[in-house]
């Protein structure tokens, strides 16, 4: 096998946690550079990492057009999980370059965040922890789970992961989304319109893809329409949520929490409304457990190779990918 097939690795845990993937690309008969930063890279940087690369691994960075108009050997962009809003995908179709990615291989990862963070912010975990260990002792009334409601945006593998959790607790779960798949009534989740979803919902969590669609779907409008005190949760994509609109509902106090794991630009900087000790800040970890990482990166080698070889990825990206809740 020759080994003048270059992968670049862009994506900040790819053969961090496990090497398993790495080592199997180089086995296969590639040359695989890691992430030298721990971080999402600049356009700059990705030039300067990947400017012989035949494949590149994406994390979390941005990949225009004018990138990669300065990568000529680019012939693979092999997302490290499931989204591809970062990549401009008009530009790559132009330039012939194969975007794969790995569905569902941290769903059950980041169901199991979201619904920590859910628990959290029911139970306000967190702000207890925080005062006791300052020397408080305040038992902080919380809300109990059981009984009501959770509306998940973009049902989904990972939507319906976590209606699979909400069915545990007793609660009643309504979804919506552009597709209704018939199997998410298996756990006893009714479709609805985004409007009732909102008004109806004690707990409301965003598992969409960011698209066009998508983009601030949640704004001032829709703040008004949520339950007072109702407790939002964000695992998919910033852009989801208008942050100005975000940040008048907490102030208000008619957003009762927020936990966001999820963020424009990473690592973010955080404004000062995030700071209220009912928001919850994670550093992007819904994948971040060696379980799902090791699935991850095997998704990512399994379609690098089979690019290499000449054969479709098993996940190759199509356009109707893009405009659909995954």
């Amino acid at each position: 096998m020759s080994d003048s097939f270059v992968v670049a690795s862009c994506a900040a845990t790819f053969g961090i946690f496990d090497t398993g993937a790495v080592e199997r690309l180089e086995a296969a008969g590639c040359t695989v550079r890691v992430n030298p930063y721990g971080r999402p890279l600049s356009a700059d940087e990705i030039v300067e990492h990947a400017h012989d690369s035949d494949a590149i691994v994406l994390g979390n960075d941005y990949l225009d057009a004018a990138t990669m108009d300065r990568l000529p050997r680019l012939r693979l962009v092999a997302r490290h999980g499931a989204g591809f809003d970062g990549i401009d995908f008009a530009a790559a179709v132009r330039r012939k370059i194969t975007i794969t990615n790995t569905p569902g291989a941290n769903r059950e990862e980041t169901a199991d965040l979201t619904f920590a963070l859910i628990l959290d912010l029911a139970r306000m975990i967190t702000q207890t922890v925080t005062q006791l260990k300052s020397g408080m002792w305040n038992k902080i009334p919380g809300r109990s789970l059981y009984g009501k409601t959770i509306g998940i945006i973009g049902v989904g593998a990972i939507g319906m992961a976590v209606a699979a959790r909400a069915m545990g607790f007793g609660m009643d779960i309504l979804g919506y989304d552009i597709v209704q798949r018939p199997e998410a009534s298996r756990y006893g989740l009714l479709y609805t319109s985004l409007e009732e979803l909102l008004e109806k919902s004690d707990v409301v969590t965003i598992h969409a893809p960011l698209t066009s669609a998508t983009r601030n779907m949640l704004g001032a409008r829709e703040f008004r329409r949520m339950k007072e005190g109702a407790l939002l949760v964000n695992t998919a994509r910033a852009g989801i949520v208008r942050e100005s609109a975000l940040e008048r509902a907490l102030l208000s106090g008619s957003l009762g929490g927020y936990a966001v794991d999820v963020y424009e630009r990473e690592p973010p900087t955080l404004p000062k409304v995030y700071e209220m000790p009912n928001v919850l800040t994670t550093p992007h970890i819904g994948s971040a457990t060696l379980e799902a990482n090791r699935r991850m990166g095997d998704v990512v080698a399994d379609n690098i190779i089979a690019f290499k070889d000449g054969k479709e990825p098993p996940n190759r990206v199509t356009f109707a990918d893009r405009v659909r809740f995954s």
